[in-house]
C-alpha cells in the first residue's frame, strides 16, 4: 500500500498493536521526531513484529499521526458529553471543546510540537488539512449541528481556522495555566460571532449569503422602486 495514501482503514484485529506502538511512539517522538526510524524503534520496544507494524499502520507515520488525531478527537467528544458542558452557551461550548482538545495533547506537548513541524511540510499538507477539518466537524457534530447546506461548510471552515490558529498559539504558550491561549481562543470565537451577526444582517437585507454573485449583481443593478 502506498505511503502517500490519505485514507486510513484500520485492519480488524490490530487495534492492540496500534495502542502498544502508539504509546511507545509518544515517548520517543518528543526526542526523535516523527520519523520512520522512530516508528520502527517504537515497534521494537512494544515487541511488535515488522509485519504486524505494517498491517497496523500501512502508511507508516501518516497513519500514526492520523491515529493520534482520531484518539484525541474521541477524548474531546467524551468531555463534551459531561454535565459541565451541557449547561454552557454555544460560544462557551465551542471554547470548551477546543480547550478539551488541547488538554488531551498537553501531556505530550513536545511530541505535538514535533508533529506540527512535520505536518507543516508540503508532503503532509493534505493530511494536516484533513485532520483539522475532521476535528472541526466533530466539534460541530458534538454540538448537535444538523446543517447540510452552505452553513455546513462555512461553519467547519471557520472553526478549522479557529482550531489551527489556537493550536499554534498553544504551542508557543509555556505558561502553566495557558491564560494567553485561552484569551486568544476567546478573541477568535468573538470574531466568529461577528461574522455570524454580519451574515444575519445580510439575510435581513434579502440577500442569500450562499450566492455572492447575486449580491454583486444587486449592488451593481439595484432594483428600481
Amino acid at each position: 500500500m502506498s505511503d502517500n495514501k490519505e485514507d486510513f482503514a484500520p485492519i480488524d484485529g490490530f487495534e492492540p498493536v496500534r495502542k502498544a506502538v502508539f504509546a511507545k511512539a509518544l515517548e520517543l517522538a518528543a526526542f526523535e521526531g516523527w520519523t520512520s526510524s522512530m516508528l520502527d524503534g517504537a515497534a521494537r520496544e512494544a515487541k511488535v513484529t515488522p509485519s504486524s507494524l505494517k498491517a497496523a499502520f500501512p502508511a507508516g507515520i501518516r497513519d500514526l499521526l492520523r491515529y493520534w488525531s482520531e484518539m484525541a478527537d474521541e477524548q474531546m467528544l467524551a468531555a463534551m458529553k459531561t454535565s459541565e458542558f451541557a449547561g454552557l452557551k454555544i460560544r462557551e461550548k465551542v471554547a470548551f471543546a477546543v480547550r478539551s482538545r488541547l488538554d488531551v495533547l498537553a501531556a505530550h506537548k513536545e511530541a505535538a510540537r514535533r508533529a506540527a513541524a512535520l505536518m507543516a511540510l508540503p508532503p503532509y499538507s493534505i493530511l494536516a488539512a484533513t485532520l483539522s477539518w475532521r476535528t472541526a466537524d466533530k466539534i460541530w457534530r458534538g454540538l448537535g449541528d444538523q446543517s447540510t447546506d452552505f452553513n455546513f461548510y462555512s461553519k467547519r471552515g471557520i472553526l478549522t481556522g479557529v482550531w489551527t490558529s489556537t493550536f499554534a498559539r498553544w504551542l508557543a504558550d509555556d505558561s502553566e495555566d495557558r491564560a494567553a491561549t485561552h484569551a486568544f481562543l476567546n478573541d477568535r470565537i468573538g470574531n466568529v460571532m461577528q461574522i455570524e451577526k454580519a451574515k444575519a444582517r445580510v439575510k435581513d437585507l434579502g440577500l442569500d449569503p450562499t450566492k455572492p454573485i447575486e449580491w454583486l449583481a444587486r449592488l451593481r443593478y439595484p432594483a428600481r422602486r
